[in-house]
């Protein structure tokens, strides 16, 4: 939006820059008074020219009167105003002759925000998606419906979640969804609702309910029609429909009772190493990691700005915190700039000119100190901010410097030695490996809990539990409580919202203490698939963003830590990294690069299914806590449900180690029925309700060590059969259809079936098995392997026999 007071526009602004003006004693000239009204018009705003070069820059001016003279000016100013180191950044529509015009007078005019090539972009984009909504709403749309559901959670509350895909993909396209109220009533009589059209990176996925709708009955079937004609119904079936065995009556559960710092939880895996000798261990990972420590600072100013700030070379707890830095303003009038150092203390003589006013600029005070041999082995100096620092530096006092950590003295602040638990009574690599990790983001205060929780249940439960017994006896369990000790500590006891780890990768730009609080590196950003820097999206190269993913990939040794468990022991096959909050369960493919949403390739459509398979398994485990229900909604890849994050490390481990890895986000939205809405918990809710979560999803975790026993003990040989869904005259087309999640190979030249032979794909995102279309009478030949590796009939794809699959798909009057 314009300024109101831009009515002047353009024509006056290229006559009032071609007069002469009086400067200020500041940065930014004093504009003289606005010109009359005139007519005459810059040649390059003439509509006749298209608006040639004109654009939005940057201005940055040092005050607010510098703005109102902009204004009387009848610069055409965007209503867009921010403090910068500066001054004050404001943005103006500008051609190339103004934007000269006052960078002639001495105005800071910068870069384009944007400009014609933007605009010419747009209106290109524009006629597209108006070339599409003319093309969609020529046509009725074709829905097809992903998923339909409906489950409890908590106090039996019942839910609705539905999915359903149009092919009319344009916002003017509206779905309702039309819901009975159990079986032989009235098709509208549960209710109706306008469902949400879902988008991400600029493009649709399909449309969804914001939340799952509350019901007051089940229903069997829902209806969805569109705007454009299109309708289909489909039957309503209940998600998490799992029936689990009860615990044995010796099972016991509830190990935790508080939040914990990682040097606790790290304690507890290795004190239950100790109890538990014979079916536990502790793996100590190879890479400390940058510890919990930080170099001693001090920030020095004036009344109304910091100029330059101080660091010390050793770290805080090893002499940096000993370490003062006073400013003393002589009595005596032009004295030089000097430094004294004695022992730890640094004494700063500012200068002063002839009235014995002090006249030493922040520059030269921090070239002083890097320049003195004594100050220089003790601390560094720098100008705040990557400012030029010419201001004056007013005195001070002897300043301590401090690393302004506060955890107590039982948290070493030396680099960490990270250990994972080693659960299983033959840990000799020839049992299935499932690795569960905690804490990548250090302010999920749940996390830790859960998998510690997960531990002590296997260890405890394993002497009188049968099925405890079997998990122990059968895995290889890895359980890695903190994967960010350091950012846990910081996260605990200095800045509860800390994500990152604690290593600082800024240069002095950003080195000042105000920013401790910005310094890390995403751990989930940190990995080498799919990451920043081969272009996919979800992290930043800024040293200061929360998702930074670090100066490179691996940069981090805890990263590097859990890419050395799953290389180091490749009997790993499944692993969980849990996260809060929200409530998903998700896996990869988690990231894609925003140009076209490009994904990693998605994981094949006999792993999808597997995947969604064991969701019903784990789910339904974390239900039997308190009744939780995970929405299908946020089941799925993590690019599906979520967003893209670049460089995460269950990509890492599928894409690298063919590891199959979920992602838990516990702390799922809880329901008031009173507000009839969803409320959510936070990464650290009032420990009672951690405390919850941290049961139910630790239920989930041993769901998933469950699923990773029947992988490993998956004997069964698949069956699959062709189903011929459509014929006509000239055509004909079917797909396959499994008995369990199986990957289907198949041929349609008479050619022997191999791995290297067409794979069966979904249909599209979220969607069944493809739908095959052949034009003659075809004989095909497939076989199924299921994820385990067992396949149908015992067929050897790299043998010569011919036990596989085979059926004749007829076309037309074929016999």
């Amino acid at each position: 939006m314009r300024s109101p007071l831009n009515g002047r526009r353009a024509g006056r602004v290229a006559v009032v820059l071609a007069l002469p003006l009086a400067l200020s004693l500041s940065a930014m000239p004093v504009l003289a008074d606005p010109a009359p009204q005139t007519s005459e018009v810059a040649p390059d705003r003439q509509s006749s020219t298209e608006q040639n070069g004109v654009a939005l820059l940057r201005v940055i001016v040092p005050d607010q009167e510098s703005v109102e003279r902009l204004n009387d000016m009848g610069v055409d100013l965007a209503e867009y105003k921010k403090p910068v180191d500066e001054g004050l950044e404001v943005h103006a529509v500008l051609s190339p002759e103004e934007a000269q015009g006052l960078r002639d007078l001495g105005i800071d005019v910068r870069d384009a925000i944007f400009d014609q090539t933007d605009v010419a972009e747009n209106r290109v984009a524009r006629q597209e998606a108006l070339a599409q909504a003319a093309e969609a709403a020529a046509d009725v749309d074709t829905l097809t419906p992903l998923r339909a559901e409906w489950f409890t959670s908590l106090d039996n509350e019942h839910f609705l979640s539905v999915e359903v895909k149009s092919s009319a993909i344009d916002a003017q396209t509206v779905l309702t969804a039309t819901w009975d109220s159990g079986k032989d009533t009235a098709p509208d009589s549960g209710g109706t609702t306008t469902m949400s059209r879902f988008t991400d990176a600029g493009q649709y996925m399909y449309h969804r309910f914001n939340s799952p709708l509350a019901l007051t009955a089940v229903p069997t079937k829902v209806t969805i029609t569109s705007n454009r004609g299109g309708s289909v119904t489909v039957p309503v079936t209940k998600w998490l429909g799992e029936k689990r065995k009860a615990p044995s009556k010796h099972y016991v559960a509830d190990f935790v009772d508080r939040y914990m710092d990682p040097t606790e939880l790290t304690g507890r895996i290795t004190a239950l190493a100790a109890e538990f000798p014979k079916i536990t261990q502790i793996v100590d990972l190879p890479n400390k990691t940058n510890g919990y420590r930080r170099a001693a600072q001090a920030q020095f100013g004036t009344a109304t700005a910091s100029t330059f700030y101080v660091s010390s070379k050793a770290y805080g707890h090893e002499g940096g915190n000993d370490i003062s830095v006073a400013l003393v303003k002589p009595d005596t009038a032009s004295a030089a700039l000097s430094v004294s150092v004695s022992g730890k203390d640094v004494v700063v003589n500012l200068g002063t000119d002839a009235s014995a006013a002090i006249n030493s600029t922040a520059k030269a005070v921090v070239d002083a100190l890097n320049g003195n041999a004594a100050a220089s082995a003790l601390l560094t100096a720098a100008t705040y901010r990557g400012n030029a620092g010419a201001g004056l530096v007013a005195a001070a006092a002897a300043t301590k410097l401090t690393d302004n950590l506060k955890a107590p003295a039982t948290v070493s602040r030396d680099p960490f030695q990270m250990k994972a638990l080693r659960i299983g009574k033959k840990r000799d690599g020839s049992k299935v490996g499932v690795f569960l990790y905690c804490q990548e983001h250090a302010r999920e205060w749940v996390t830790p809990l859960v998998c510690l929780e997960t531990a002590e249940r296997l260890v405890r439960n394993y002497a009188k539990d049968a099925e405890t017994k079997k998990l122990v006896d059968n895995l290889d369990i890895f359980v890695m409580p903190t994967a960010n000790p350091d950012g846990g500590h910081y996260s605990l006891y200095d800045y509860n919202s800390q994500r990152r780890n604690m290593t600082n990768h800024c240069d002095v730009t950003n080195g000042d203490p105000a920013r401790r609080n910005s310094w890390g590196v995403d751990l989930n950003r940190n990995f080498s698939v799919g990451s920043v820097f081969d272009g996919y999206n979800g992290a930043s190269t800024t040293c200061t963003s929360d998702t930074f993913a670090g100066p490179a990939e691996l940069s981090e040794p805890e990263a590097r830590n859990q890419v050395w468990l799953t290389n180091q022991f490749p009997n790993i096959k499944f692993a969980m990294n849990t996260h809060s909050y929200g409530g998903y369960f998700m896996w990869p493919p988690g990231a894609y690069k925003t140009a076209g949403r490009e994904l990693l390739p998605r994981v094949d459509y006999g792993t999808e299914n597997y995947f969604w398979k064991a969701s019903d398994h784990i789910l339904s485990a974390v239900q039997t806590w308190r009744g939780t229900g995970i929405w299908p909604g946020r089941t799925g890849p993590v690019t599906d449900v979520l967003y893209s994050a670049a460089g995460n490390s269950a990509d890492e481990h599928w894409y690298n180690r063919g590891i199959i890895g979920w992602d838990f986000e516990v702390g799922a939205d809880v329901y008031n029925p009173e507000t009839k809405r969803f409320q959510a918990v936070g990464f650290q809710p009032p420990f009672a309700e951690g405390h919850e979560e941290a049961m139910e999803f630790a239920a989930g975790q041993i769901g998933i060590l469950e699923i990773a026993r029947s992988f490993s003990d998956d004997k069964k040989q698949p069956k699959s059969e062709l189903n011929v869904t459509g014929q006509t005259g000239t055509s004909a087309t079917f797909t396959f259809k499994t008995d369990e999640p199986a990957n289907v190979y198949y041929t349609l030249d008479g050619s022997r079936p191999t791995l290297n032979s067409t794979k069966l794909v979904a249909a599209g995102m979220r969607e069944s098995a493809q739908q095959i279309t052949i034009d003659k009478t075809t004989e095909v030949r497939w076989f199924a392997v299921d994820i385990a590796g067992n396949v149908e009939n015992n067929y050897k794809p790299d043998g010569n026999g011919k036990n596989y699959r085979n059926e004749k798909v007829k076309v037309g009057d074929a016999r």
